[in-house]
């Protein structure tokens, strides 16, 4: 459907029928000026060119921008932009300045240009735009004042902790709520900035190509959304009491992943293995529970082997880091098939932020499932909900939306009646839901990782999947 002259993470991520363009393919309007050290698509029925700055091209033309916020339409959106007055200076007359695109304090900088032929000019790169919602990387220092807030938050959070009694340890999450609360991006509990851009770039593909754009749906079979349910056990109190989760989780007929903690308590091998026996799924929780394991990086390797030999022993494949601390580069270095340390989005927990997004996505190999539900202990505990609307709200939207809910709870903090009864109504709201994939995450994984090494090719009129997900892949429009 189209090509291309350089990858786009877009197609690649959907599943867009593209393929690399012969190097002595360039178009003729792409040989000169700045479209020429531009990166392009094109569609192969209608011969309609987007351009874009790559991330090389645009330190090539503009060495000294930086990185920053920007917005286009309701989106915030984070990268690097060509400004209108260095655009203009390079296209012809032929090329004219629709959509505005502004900066974080709504003064106009960029512009979406087309021309009479119904080419467009995307002055910026979007896999800079979506790489830096996954990566976190628009939590930049001086765009929101996050980091200092983070390391003030990881700080007090472990410094108070062992020292200080469980009632007073919450008081001071509550107070740090209300400076979490101040922060404006990204929006909770939900936040839609990178989907509708996925939904804006499809249009404007659309528009080039002259049709609707065909993708690999996000779930297998007849599936539209995915619920996936892990619990993190923290301590030997939430370890004695597993089957407080478990036996309503298997009244309700689901299965979940159980993330243990090591060298923090003993976890006998006859438990994992019962576990295992009953359909449920093991994975590590870091090594100790103490907040060092992302405090420097020669921490992290050092401890890195332990954590492997653990997954051995328990056949775990799944990472979750404790206190969902994480670093983006250092993830693909634990060696684990997934990881589970990225919200979608959370400013109450001690590393604040999230990647936007309620699908899962690769780093480099490591996929990685974004936690999109509230965790337990802030539902309950830091912002004192009764019940389980809160989680039910979010549930359906990204229902509506073809997302995954994916919930974390702690048998260490759900002791009392009151949340267990609001997990077995959560649990109950969904299970006559034929449109639900409740999977482990594990499966997941192996769905995704057979999604990404399959493409769509044509078959007669239409398009075929071929790869690892054609038995149980749809194909749908965008």
């Amino acid at each position: 459907m189209f090509e291309h002259s350089s990858p786009l993470l877009l197609f690649e991520y959907f599943g867009v029928p593209s393929t690399l363009a012969p190097a002595d393919s360039l178009p003729e309007r792409a040989q000169n000026g700045l479209l020429g050290a531009c990166s392009w698509v094109r569609s192969v029925e209608s011969e309609r060119l987007l351009f874009r700055p790559s991330q090389d091209s645009i330190a090539r033309i503009s060495p000294e921008l930086q990185p920053g916020g920007y917005r286009l339409r309701s989106m915030d959106l984070y990268g690097r932009v060509l400004p209108d007055s260095l655009v203009s200076a390079f296209l012809d007359s032929s090329w004219v300045a629709e959509e505005s695109i502004e900066d974080r304090a709504s003064h106009h900088i960029a512009s979406i240009w087309r021309d009479g032929d119904g080419n467009v000019f995307l002055p910026f790169d979007p896999n800079e735009a979506i790489l830096s919602f996954w990566s976190e990387a628009y939590d930049a220092p001086g765009l929101l004042g996050r980091r200092r807030l983070r390391a003030l938050s990881k700080a007090a959070y472990y410094r108070t902790r062992p020292l200080l009694p469980r009632g007073v340890q919450v008081s001071l999450r509550r107070s740090l709520r209300r400076v979490q609360e101040r922060l404006p991006f990204p929006r909770w509990p939900i936040e839609t900035s990178l989907h509708d851009f996925y939904a804006y770039l499809f249009d404007v593909f659309a528009e080039v190509a002259g049709s609707r754009v065909p993708t690999l749906a996000p779930w297998p079979r007849n599936y539209s959304w995915a619920l996936v349910l892990t619990h993190d056990v923290e301590t030997s109190t939430g370890y004695r009491n597993v089957h407080l989760l478990r036996h309503l989780e298997l009244e309700a007929d689901c299965r979940s992943s159980w993330n243990f903690v090591p060298r923090r308590y003993e976890v006998e091998d006859s438990f994992v293995d019962e576990l295992l026996e009953d359909g449920f799924e093991v994975g590590v929780h870091g090594l100790y529970h103490d907040g060092h394991d992302f405090a420097s990086l020669s921490t992290l390797l050092e401890r890195i082997p332990a954590m492997r030999e653990y997954a051995k022993k328990w056949r775990a494949s799944g990472f979750r880091s404790p206190a969902t601390h994480r670093v983006w580069e250092w993830m693909p270095l634990l060696g684990f098939d997934y990881d589970s340390s990225f919200p979608d989005t959370d400013p109450y927990e001690p590393q604040p932020g999230g990647c936007c997004t309620w699908l899962p996505y690769f780093n480099e190999d490591l996929v990685e499932l974004p936690i999109t539900l509230a965790q337990d202990y802030t539902l309950f505990t830091i912002l004192r909900h009764e019940d389980e609307r809160l989680w039910l709200e979010k549930a359906h939207f990204l229902r509506e939306h073809g997302g995954m809910a994916l919930l974390i709870t702690h048998p260490d903090y759900m002791l009392e009646r009151r949340p267990r009864a609001a997990y077995a109504r959560f649990l109950d709201a969904f299970r006559e839901d034929r449109t639900v994939w409740q999977a482990l995450p594990r499966e997941v994984s192996a769905w995704w990782r057979r999604r990404a090494a399959s493409h769509l090719e044509r078959s007669g009129q239409g398009w075929k999947i071929v790869g690892p997900a054609a038995e149980d892949g749809r194909i749908v429009d965008r």
